[in-house]
């Protein structure tokens, strides 16, 4: 009788695992491993709404290849070693596709264990290191600082005319990445470094490294930092007085900061990868769209996680099938069109390396809000390449 019990008891589970690896063949398993507590709270829950629109976009429509979306949500607590561990999780859970985390110092130890399994990885981290480890399978969804920090350096050297400037960073890979990678891009400029002033992560009193930077007598400042340490620094500048150029890059002019700073933020110019602001049709109508579903204007890493998925549907559909070595390969050459897949936002290209290139934006705070002053060629068009007014 036990012998009996313990064969229907064994075939009754074969059957369960048959039924539930044929509904793993009818879904396409996406993890979103983000920020949604600690310093990455914004830029997390901003990527992973953005990926959870296209997701419910991309299945009302009827999936990929027939097939529809199923995500999970998980939190790094902005910790690298939470986010190593969530990323096996989902290794084990047999997902085809990772998103997240966004910022740089947990995707650089996550991103080990996506590659052992051979799962296409999304992220939203700048740092120029992330896609200089030959890792196949990981991919950006924002400019490397290698890409944006050159287009950063034009401006400040030929259309802001500094002769020096302070750099302001944050002590971590994301800030040190842009540091290196900013000094490389003015070293064959007229524009002289004049100060490096190094902050903390969670720093939350800058009189020293604004004071540090007044003494230097730099012409300007390139402030480095995540957003609401970027809004403190903002407000610090606007305290000591300090009236000359600050320039910074996305992280210095997101809508967070903007709130957080205040009026402190306005005349604050960066370069952005990706602006809601922009003057373009489709990222008018993202804005909408996230703005009706959550009642709030997203940041650019809302348009990270959304424009990631539709690449990631244009590299799958380019394949035929789910096949995620294949559609890891397909991304490192792909190029999308935004006239013939309106979720990417704007024409976009990869290279061997996965870092991304299109056009971006030079913005400035102006009355509480961002404004577009000039767009800006993808790299690949020519270094020489004048903004467009």
């Amino acid at each position: 009788m036990n012998k009996r019990f313990a064969l229907k008891l064994i075939a009754a589970c074969a059957i369960a695992a048959s039924a539930t690896a044929g509904f793993a063949q009818d879904v396409i398993k996406i993890a979103n491993i983000v920020e949604l507590s600690g310093g990455g709270a914004s830029a997390g829950t901003n990527f992973k709404n953005g990926v959870e629109l296209a997701v419910k976009e991309i299945n009302a429509t009827g999936g990929i290849l027939g097939k529809k979306i199923q995500t999970t949500t998980a939190d790094t607590q902005s910790n690298p070693g939470v986010a190593k561990g969530l990323t096996q999780k989902a290794i084990d859970d047999d997902v085809f596709a990772i998103f997240g985390p966004v910022f740089s110092g947990s995707i650089m130890v996550s991103m080990a264990e996506s590659r052992r399994a051979e799962v296409p990885n999304f992220t939203g981290g700048e740092a120029a290191s992330i896609t200089e480890q030959g890792n196949p399978y990981i991919f950006r969804t924002s400019f490397t600082q290698a890409t944006a920090m050159p287009k950063l350096a034009r401006y400040i050297s030929e259309q802001a005319k500094l002769k020096s400037i302070a750099i302001i960073y944050v002590n971590n890979d994301f800030g040190k990445g842009g540091l290196d990678a900013m000094k490389k891009a003015l070293a064959s400029s007229p524009t002289k470094i004049a100060a490096e002033i190094s902050t903390e992560p969670g720093q939350v009193d800058f009189s020293a490294a604004v004071l540090r930077a007044k003494q230097s007598n730099a012409d300007g400042v390139f402030a480095y930092s995540n957003e609401e340490e970027s809004a403190r620094m903002l407000r610090e500048l606007k305290k000591q007085g300090w009236n000359k150029p600050i320039i910074g890059e996305t992280t210095l002019t997101g809508q967070k900061v903007i709130e957080l700073a205040g009026e402190a933020a306005n005349g604050a110019v960066a370069h952005v990868g990706l602006t809601v602001d922009a003057p373009l049709p489709a990222i008018r109508a993202f804005r909408a769209k996230f703005e009706k579903e959550y009642k709030y204007v997203s940041d650019h890493n809302g348009m990270k996680g959304y424009s990631g998925i539709y690449v990631l549907k244009a590299a799958i559909e380019k394949v035929g099938k789910l096949d995620r070595k294949a559609v890891a390969a397909a991304l490192h050459t792909l190029k999308v069109k935004a006239v013939d897949q309106p979720g990417v936002l704007m024409d976009v290209s990869f290279d061997s390396k996965g870092d991304l290139d299109r056009e971006s934006f030079l913005v400035e705070v102006k009355n509480g809000k961002q404004e577009v002053v000039a767009t800006l060629p993808p790299l690949g068009a020519g270094a020489a390449a004048a903004p467009k007014k």
